[in-house]
């Protein structure tokens, strides 16, 4: 594969995405720079790990130098208290936008969520243009981040891809799984499409595979060339026999963001 990039930064490394990335990425670039809380030690022979808090700002600039790229797959993972929503999802992606205009990078690919369009009802069939409908406080984050790189393409040339991504897990637990379902390795896809595209300006892209139910259309995309190569159908007899049919009118069945629409706001009940 080509050599796309010299150092690309990925953050969230650690994360049960950004383990996967790490094999996508590397074939990209010369350097691919992995940034987590902790530190990673098993790496490769092209990676290097950098560790420090996404709400540190400095540290956030100081991973970014002489870097190309930066895949953005950091932050609070699910539904999280608002502190945490906004220091890990809110501060910490202004700090990555920041980091990439001060440093010099021309493209950033961000892990959005299904989240950030998750009061949109399955039957609307929306595209990428549909407007923001979070189902959350992490939804939420989601859409500032999006508008983020709307704005840093808009006043400083920044190019974003945002990926909403679905439900990306080793194999679908559920029945909504069976239509939003993201494989690992469409995940991969999906990520190298945005990292090599020519030309994205600000891109959103849905992340879901080729799974038989297509709620969504993702045609807005297509000039990132993705071709999802995996569907759920070797998976649907096993979920359908174990997991009951719900009822079609449950909040969680009629909406793209499932049982997120039914979580508490989660700082009820603090002291």
């Amino acid at each position: 594969m080509t050599l796309h990039y010299d150092t690309i930064l990925l953050t969230g490394a650690a994360g049960r995405l950004g383990t996967e990335l790490r094999r996508a990425l590397g074939p990209l670039c010369r350097r691919l720079r992995l940034a987590s809380r902790n530190g990673i030690s098993d790496l490769a022979p092209k990676e290097e790990s950098v560790a420090f808090d996404l709400a540190d700002q400095a540290a956030v600039l100081a991973a970014a130098e002489g870097v190309d790229a930066i895949v953005h797959f950091g932050g609070a993972p699910t539904e999280r208290p608002w502190q945490e929503v906004l220091d890990s999802n809110i501060r910490g992606s202004y700090h990555i936008y920041e980091a990439a205009r001060k440093r010099g990078v021309k493209r950033v690919v961000y892990a959005s969520s299904v989240h950030a369009i998750g009061y949109h009802r399955l039957e609307d069939h929306i595209d990428t243009a549909a407007a923001h409908r979070p189902d959350g406080l992490y939804g939420l984050s989601k859409c500032f981040v999006e508008d983020l790189g709307q704005l840093y393409w808009d006043k400083f040339g920044i190019e974003t891809v945002a990926l909403r991504i679905f439900s990306s897990f080793p194999e679908p637990a559920d029945r909504r799984m069976l239509w939003s379902w993201l494989s690992f390795e469409d995940c991969n896809r999906l990520t190298v499409a945005a990292l090599t595209a020519p030309r994205v300006g600000f891109t959103v892209s849905f992340g879901i595979s080729d799974n038989a139910v297509k709620p969504v259309d993702n045609r807005l995309a297509g000039h990132l060339g993705y071709q999802p190569q995996d569907n759920t159908e070797r998976f649907r007899a096993a979920v359908e026999a174990k997991i009951p049919v719900p009822d079609p009118k449950a909040p969680a069945v009629q909406h793209l963001g499932g049982w997120f629409v039914d979580m508490p706001h989660p700082d009820d009940g603090k002291a």
